[in-house]
């Protein structure tokens, strides 16, 4: 079984993120995606937890969620997720079996206010956590691992230093992908997710990456072997210097330096601002080799931007304005789902509704397009002409 999923979102009890993070506009949204299986997030908070019972129903004692509502199309899954900070300020995305194991799972932690945020702050270190975590069976790695902020590789430059054993996968972020990744010896024997870590659920942010799998069968068990012997078929996400935190830059002034230029400035940039070491800074620092060394399982990496976004750098509008939303919904009612428009429906096609998207997407399809990249907090812009 072929799915596209995206294993790492938020609910609206998480800081900074939509009201509208709520189950039914989840499953709603994520079909304009074209996601079959999306996270729950925040499976700690005690509301969330509620309000997911009273809004989804599991399927067959599958750890496999679907919506209790009467609406045909709103057939998108959902799996119960959760992202945790620990007492080094690194954060873990934990796969849990089911509603049910996470309500249990709850006490184990260390933690002062388990409903302070819908992304706990655990006061136990990212050994213990996995602990916990692999008694009650869940599906356990690094969330966006280069992040500079809170990714396991700001403060550990091995992955075993954190853990003191094997997770099961690395998520990379938006700031890398498995080119850069793979300069790094240790990733060669972890399988890579690519997940939106999304605030929003509308489809511009929510699947914005995902993950291409095959499974055996759709239930936690099912995710869990795919996930453990890298039955991953694509992985798609952005180009990387799309992250804001791809170069090495100043978070005031954005100006980007190389690595070893902001180390002599002691992190100091021109302006007076501070300099924030980027995702490719530190893998540069860590890599093991100057080109990647994929593993011959290591699946396709295919760079790709929202359709809405892409909307709104041609056209020039905001992403959220009637006139690339009305545009997006001609595409999908013409030709399906957002993921079908970006990757599978023929260019000529697009062309004869819209000859300038038609010529940004067959740049991305062909990881051809110039891009201004992210640095400082800054997200990258694409360049188009």
């Amino acid at each position: 079984m072929i799915i596209n999923a995206d294993l790492h979102v938020h609910s609206k009890y998480s800081m900074a993120t939509s009201k509208n993070m709520d189950p039914m506009t989840m499953a709603t949204e994520s079909v304009k995606k074209g996601l079959d299986l999306v996270a729950t997030g925040d499976a700690f908070h005690s509301g969330w937890l509620n309000e997911l019972e009273e809004s989804l129903v599991q399927i067959d004692d599958s750890g496999i969620y679907e919506t209790n509502d009467t609406i045909p199309e709103n057939n998108t899954k959902f799996i119960t997720t959760t992202e945790v900070e620990d007492n080094q300020r690194i954060h873990h995305l934990i796969i849990i079996p089911s509603i049910e194991t996470a309500w249990q799972m709850r006490d184990e932690f260390t933690v002062k206010n388990m409903d302070a945020d819908g992304r706990p702050r655990i006061r136990m270190n990212g050994a213990q956590i996995m602990d916990i975590a692999r008694d009650y069976n869940c599906i356990i790695g690094p969330a966006h691992i280069f992040t500079p902020w809170t990714g396991l590789y700001k403060s550990y430059d091995n992955i075993y230093d954190c853990y003191g054993q094997k997770p099961d996968f690395v998520e990379l972020g938006l700031s890398s992908d498995s080119d850069l990744a793979d300069t790094i010896d240790e990733l060669k024997e972890y399988t890579f997710l690519t997940n939106s870590d999304s605030h929003s659920p509308w489809p511009h942010r929510i699947g914005r990456e995902f993950n291409k799998m095959d499974l055996k069968e759709l239930s936690f068990k099912g995710l869990e072997d795919a996930i453990k012997n890298n039955n991953v078929i694509e992985n798609y996400g952005f180009d990387p210097r799309m992250g804001k935190y791809h170069e090495t830059g100043c978070i005031q002034c954005y100006k980007i330096y190389n690595i070893h230029e902001a180390i002599e400035r002691d992190m100091k940039c021109s302006c007076g601002g501070r300099i924030k070491k980027g995702v490719k800074g530190r893998i540069q620092e860590l890599a093991s080799y100057d080109v990647p060394h994929h593993p011959e399982d290591r699946p396709h990496y295919q760079y790709l931007l929202p359709l809405a976004e892409l909307l709104s750098v041609v056209h020039d509008k905001g992403v959220t304005t009637k006139y690339v939303q009305t545009r997006y919904d001609k595409l999908l009612t013409l030709f399906g789902n957002e993921i079908d428009v970006l990757l599978n429906t023929p260019i000529e096609k697009i062309e004869e509704v819209d000859m300038l998207l038609a010529r940004v997407i067959k740049s991305y399809r062909n990881n051809s397009l110039d891009v201004s990249p992210g640095r400082g907090g800054q997200y990258g812009k694409v360049e188009y002409n």
